[in-house]
């Protein structure tokens, strides 16, 4: 028989799921507007122009371009994806996913509050570090024949959604039109099914695992864990160790914070934890919506690139900051417990885009009604997805539940 308090860590863990969900809420709905509104409202020869190429300048935009539209991970890549689509360059559109979801102020507030400002520092330096080593990776191995191709099917895909773009008109003009906001909301909702199993999976595993898994088992993937002045075979482990750690957490940016901080408290070198943090875009779940726009050689193409840039840039980071003697100090700090829900700016965000989204939703069932727009058949992957989502959500309800009933 089991006892209560493994049915109380059940409810706990539905309850972790639902906070880490409920934080990145707003985020995934304001990405994924971004998205949509690029998709329509955007051509091709106004991102060309900006972002058409590999030079500083449009690496340079791609980066501000990012900040300005600071997302969580899912919601960055249904973006990023627009972007490249609509003809901006490999390389400003990497730069744009990667500033989009590291140079995020409300990420930063998260890292001080359980890690200290040593660690914003690193965040915000890392993020434009990512960026320089993505673009130098990629310059010593380009597979521009790929990202051609890649480019050339997803715009032979927009073209058949939908061939009014092919009529020019200006801005105010399509703003004014019904029709396009009906297209604003069925891309809106056409990106949310493409993840929404795997953001479903991805935030219940995240809160079985921050329950359920015992902090040792994250202390023993490190390797020199405790040591006051580990050596670089050591921190090199770390930062190794630390993305296949977040591969298989599934936890997108926001939500590894709190387990990074429990990482550091025991002995994880710093290197090792900023590598763990910025690893939000190597995850599993990640690279399947990547292989879903993209196809799997370009998705494992930008694996690598991320993989390799993340161990430079952490690498960097933590020697740089030692040369320079702040290096935080290992202090206890707080943990993730505390309010998952609360009435703050989380909460009132929430309402809000949860209001825009209702708006969207009327508009997509108008359009469909008039288009008579269907699904088609799903994929063997697909299908035992959509069960592990459903299997998911009865955990998650289940939880819900116990918590009641407890």
């Amino acid at each position: 028989m089991l006892d209560a308090n493994f049915w109380s860590l059940c409810s706990d863990a539905a309850l972790t799921s639902l906070g880490f969900f409920w934080k990145a809420l707003w985020a995934f709905i304001l990405g994924y507007i971004i998205s949509g509104l690029i998709q329509v409202f955007v051509t091709e020869d106004q991102l060309q122009g900006a972002m058409g190429n590999a030079g500083r300048s449009s690496v340079v935009l791609g980066t501000f371009f990012g900040f300005i539209s600071s997302s969580c991970s899912f919601a960055a890549l249904a973006t990023t994806k627009s972007l490249f689509q609509k003809g901006a360059g490999f390389i400003p559109t990497m730069a744009f996913l990667l500033a989009s979801t590291n140079l995020v102020v409300e990420l930063g507030v998260i890292i001080f509050i359980f890690l200290g400002w040593e660690f914003v520092i690193g965040e915000y330096l890392g993020g434009v570090l990512l960026i320089f080593f993505v673009w130098v990776l990629y310059r010593i191995k380009p597979l521009k024949r790929l990202i051609r191709n890649t480019r050339n099917r997803l715009q032979n895909e927009q073209i058949s959604h939908h061939s009014a773009d092919k009529k020019k008109q200006l801005l105010y003009q399509k703003m004014m039109q019904l029709q396009t906001w009906q297209m604003v909301a069925q891309k809106y909702f056409m990106e949310w099914g493409m993840v929404w199993k795997d953001v479903t999976i991805g935030f219940t595993v995240a809160g079985i695992i921050a329950v359920f898994v015992p902090t040792v088992f994250f202390e023993t993937l490190f390797i020199g864990s405790g040591q006051s002045n580990p050596s670089f075979f050591a921190v090199l482990a770390n930062v190794i160790v630390g993305p296949i750690a977040a591969f298989f957490t599934f936890i997108g940016s926001m939500g590894n914070i709190p387990l990074a901080a429990i990482l550091y408290n025991n002995g994880v070198s710093f290197g090792g934890v900023m590598a763990f943090i910025f690893s939000d875009l190597v995850v599993f779940p990640v690279i399947r919506v990547n292989a879903k726009y993209y196809g799997w050689k370009m998705a494992l193409y930008i694996l690598a690139l991320l993989f390799g840039s993340l161990i430079a840039t952490s690498l960097v980071l933590h020697y740089s900051f030692a040369s320079l003697d702040i290096l935080p100090e290992q202090v206890m700090t707080r943990g993730a417990t505390g309010e998952r829900f609360q009435i703050d700016y989380t909460f009132f965000l929430n309402i809000i885009f949860l209001a825009i989204t209702s708006v969207f939703f009327w508009l997509k069932t108008s359009a469909d009604h008039m288009s008579g727009h269907h699904h088609g058949e799903r994929s063997v992957v697909e299908r035992i997805l959509f069960y592990l989502a459903i299997t998911a959500y009865i955990w998650l309800v289940s939880g819900i539940c116990l918590y009641f009933v407890a």
